[in-house]
């Protein structure tokens, strides 16, 4: 049995993606990637840039066709639902970029995430608490916003739609690591509501400091699996980079 399988044993398993495969035109993206998403549980997507990760999200989200594979979603196949059906059902992602709609208040950005929300613990009073900044800016542009301030915005907009799964794509891309730590800070908040968060990133020490478990990929396979504390910075640093591992220690098919 592999790592991914033992630790998600535990948890009620929300998302499962079997066998992905996903290509851009010639190239193939995502190769044969499987995975499992428990109920409280993050699971951090690490990998090079080019690695596949943010495809991967994007095709989980119904924005991207597979080739091959599926996407279970609560024991329900998916992988054949648009991209707004997902969202109803419970899978939300926040997109690296952050996608505002800049001539938009902060709140209006949030009420849009807030249509057709299912019931849950999240709502606009909920968020503010979340973001305390917010309240009192709520009426604020958000063109006239920070880089994080948008960034929450955004977490924000995809939270009051109450998501089982949260997807989170390159969050911490040119952020000042200050800023980063405050997002990074919601994350056991989010969690403790049963949701399980699906993060992708670049930055391999952020991801560990919040996951429950690491999936790395590497030009789009599984190159390892475990948790974090399951896995050396050696094991980490080869299978990031591609490097050849002395021993097969860590490694393990995805469930």
């Amino acid at each position: 049995m592999s790592p991914d399988t033992n630790e998600s044993a535990s948890a009620s398993t929300l998302l499962s993606v079997e066998h992905l495969t996903v290509f851009h035109g010639q190239l193939c993206a995502v190769d044969d990637v499987s995975l499992r998403v428990g109920e409280g549980e993050v699971l951090a997507i690490i990998g090079a840039n080019g690695a596949g990760k943010s495809t991967l999200l994007r095709t989980i989200a119904g924005l991207h066709r597979p080739a091959s594979g599926t996407v279970n979603f609560r024991g329900e196949d998916i992988t054949h639902d648009a991209a707004h059906q997902r969202v109803r059902a419970g899978i939300s992602l926040v997109p690296e970029g952050r996608r505002l709609f800049p001539s938009l208040t902060l709140e209006e950005n949030l009420l849009v995430g807030a249509h057709r929300a299912a019931e849950g613990p999240f709502d606009l009073a909920r968020v503010y608490e979340l973001f305390p900044w917010m309240k009192d800016r709520r009426r604020g542009k958000v063109f006239q916003f920070s880089g994080g301030e948008q960034q929450a915005v955004a977490i924000g907009r995809a939270l009051v739609a109450n998501p089982k799964v949260l997807m989170l794509d390159e969050v911490s891309l040119g952020l000042a690591p200050i800023v980063i730590e405050t997002i990074y800070e919601v994350i056991p908040d989010i969690v403790s509501h049963g949701i399980g968060v699906l993060l992708v990133e670049q930055d391999v020490s952020q991801g560990l400091r919040v996951a429950t478990r690491v999936h790395c990929l590497l030009e789009g396979k599984t190159s390892l699996v475990g948790t974090p504390a399951s896995l050396s910075a050696e094991e980490i640093e080869h299978a990031y980079f591609g490097a050849e591992l002395p021993s097969t220690a860590g490694r393990g098919e995805p469930s």
